[in-house]
């Protein structure tokens, strides 16, 4: 049985098995129950993956034939750069295959298309309380001191 894991971009006949892990990532996340994303942001999210003209792009990890993780990245401008900054919005492995570097491969694959893509940067933000993450962000990229405010409107 072989542990290695290949990240790529989905396709469009793996809605659901992208949808379980994005329903676990929201779950992880408190969006579960009564403040569960509804159906329908899932489904638009999902197509704006195959849509040429969205700056919203996603990875799967696939481990041993399953679907263990994904990761969201969108390019965007930014005054700091003449390159688009990527943001690394969401990033998810399933409970069962943590530790077997699905994680740190969705990462890496990230950089990959941030680099073709002329990129000089990516970044993502987690919770504080992540801290099993964050134990790999320590290794894989710069903390950026950063404090991150939000108002829901």
């Amino acid at each position: 049985m072989s542990k290695t894991v290949a990240v790529r971009p989905p396709v469009p006949s793996e809605f659901e098995p992208w949808l379980a892990l994005w329903d676990g990532y929201n779950v992880f996340y408190g969006r579960a129950g009564e403040t569960a994303l509804p159906r329908d942001i899932s489904e638009m999210t999902w197509q704006r993956f195959f849509d040429r003209d969205e700056p919203v792009h996603a990875l799967v990890a696939e481990l041993n034939g399953n679907l263990v993780g994904l990761a969201h990245y969108i390019f965007h401008r930014s005054t700091l750069a003449c390159g688009p900054s990527c943001y690394m919005q969401d990033l998810f492995t399933v409970p069962a295959a943590r530790g077997e570097g699905v994680g740190r491969a969705l990462i890496e694959a990230v950089y990959e298309r941030a680099r073709a893509a002329g990129s000089p940067r990516v970044y993502w933000q987690t919770h504080e309380s992540n801290e099993t993450a964050m134990r790999l962000y320590d290794q894989v990229a710069q903390r950026s001191g950063f404090v991150v405010y939000a108002k829901a409107l």
